[in-house]
């Protein structure tokens, strides 16, 4: 998804299986010593597609979706987020599939399509599914959610996981607050361009110079925290570091600082290139936006004025500057494009169980939030579960943790009710150790013990439910 390493963990975590043109049928070792697994590899159109059956299958499917893959980069299909995570589940006798999509970048479009695709080969090939889940990480996870949306009939239940839930309106609209904050207070009169971005690369490279020059001084470093705080960006990086102390203002800026130039960059002065392609203009907008308001709801507030106020700047001026800015208007035709793939509507069909680490920045927590509201507006909240991880990251579950939503979700299923006991912390985490430390390596780097935790994210700083008026 985006740079990196370590203490993003989302890129490995969500790292495709490698798959191979050309439709082969081909044996490969089990995860038990009494069974085979048939994996099935090829194409369809444009898009490459990976199915494993185990021999000893158990009629359910799970489909799923992968994240965000930069535009023009390798695209291939996979079929679970980690090795481990696909052993367990055709160990237990589940079938599992997924599609590369047919593009990079943006692809939600393309996905709902290559999806529902595979599950017609799958019929076609082995046998139709007892029943279908849909899982899928990140951009994965808005894929998830927007299957079951649009295609309630062919799933039993989906699990979207450090999903963008907010949906593709809200995402693409907080991106463009972060970037238009960031132009307008550290470099207003730079060329630097929040929409019609016309050079993504050389866009993106003048707003790491911007950024460099800025985070050398005091001044810069708390505009740069108010910049992050309008996002929600949570003031803790390194999945495997202790959360920064709630009044340690200064760790929890320069963990912002690095989610702001290291992750979400890209999206906010490259990608949306490739976005706005797809959509025939820009989707995004911030008319009508009070920006003081927006640091008011933010969890970080009180981390902004502390640090105004140790760097001897003034808060209300830039928040006047903000809001007396240019904005950004939307082009109605793109966002509408935006807004079918996707927003939510919360009118949910199948059960949905939902995870995130708290302290991610690139999806963040938030994100829950949105899509919740949509659920309890639509009256079918009665089939929503969200679980909450406390570690930073973006995606930086460990196998263990997945699994224990996976079973909590096969419960749901095979019981026709939530165990809402099971899916409490303590729970989860019980569930989770049990499987013993192989499984309990987060990003195939260090080993943590499970982590689930009762958390709240507050409310997400630009929501769009489906059916919400664009602003003209």
């Amino acid at each position: 998804m985006a740079p990196r390493p370590l203490a993003i963990v989302a890129v490995l975590m969500l790292s495709a299986c490698a798959s191979s043109p050309g439709a082969t049928t081909a044996s490969s070792p089990s995860p038990t010593p009494t069974s085979t697994t048939t994996t099935l590899i090829g194409a369809i159109g444009a898009a490459q597609y990976r199915i494993e059956v185990p021999t000893a299958w158990n009629g359910t499917l799970f489909l799923y979706s992968h994240g965000y893959v930069a535009p023009g980069t390798i695209n291939i299909a996979t079929d679970s987020p980690a090795r481990a995570i696909s052993s367990w589940l055709l160990g237990h006798g589940y079938a599992i599939a997924g599609s590369s999509y047919s593009s990079t970048g943006w692809a939600l479009e393309d996905a709902f399509k290559d999806q529902i695709a595979v599950l017609d080969l799958f019929n076609q090939r082995f046998a139709k599914p007892t029943r279908v889940i849909a899982w899928g990480g990140s951009l994965g996870g808005i894929i998830t959610a927007g299957l079951v949306q649009l295609y309630p009939d062919r799933f039993a239940g989906a699990i979207p996981i450090c999903g963008v839930l907010a949906g593709g309106v809200a995402t693409w609209n907080t991106g463009l607050d972060g970037a238009y904050a960031f132009k307008t207070l550290l470099a207003p009169a730079s060329q630097l361009q929040l929409v019609g971005i016309t050079d993504p690369q050389a866009n993106a490279q003048l707003a790491s110079q911007i950024f460099s020059t800025a985070s050398a001084s005091p001044e810069g470093q708390a505009r740069i925290a108010l910049i992050a705080a309008l996002g929600d960006l949570p003031g803790w990086f390194d999945p495997g570091g202790a959360q920064p102390a709630p009044t340690d203002y200064a760790s929890q800026q320069a963990a912002q600082a690095r989610w702001e130039s290291q992750v979400d960059f890209p999206f906010e002065f490259s990608y949306r290139s490739e976005l706005e392609q797809r959509a025939g203009g820009n989707p995004s907008w911030n008319t009508g936006v009070d920006y003081a308001h927006q640091l008011a709801i933010s969890p970080s507030a009180a981390e902004v004025a502390a640090l105004y106020q140790s760097a001897g700047l003034d808060l209300a001026a830039d928040l006047r500057a903000l809001n007396a800015g240019t904005r950004v208007k939307a082009d109605l035709t793109a966002a509408a494009y935006l807004d079918r793939f996707i927003s939510f509507d919360g009118n949910l069909q199948v059960p949905v169980l939902t995870m995130h680490t708290i302290g991610d920045g690139l999806v963040v927590p938030q994100d829950e939030t949105a899509y919740g509201d949509a659920v309890r507006a639509a009256g079918k909240q009665d089939l929503l579960r969200q679980v909450f991880v406390s570690r930073a990251g973006h995606c930086a579950f460990s196998a263990s943790e997945t699994i224990a939503a996976i079973q909590a979700m096969l419960n749901r299923l095979n019981t026709g009710s939530w165990n809402d006991a099971a899916l409490t912390a303590g729970a989860l985490n019980a569930t989770a150790q049990a499987m013993g430390d192989s499984f309990n390596t987060v990003g195939g780097f260090f080993i943590s013990p499970p982590a689930f935790a009762g958390y709240a994210p507050g409310p997400y700083p630009r929501p769009f439910p489906k059916g919400s008026a664009v602003p003209t």
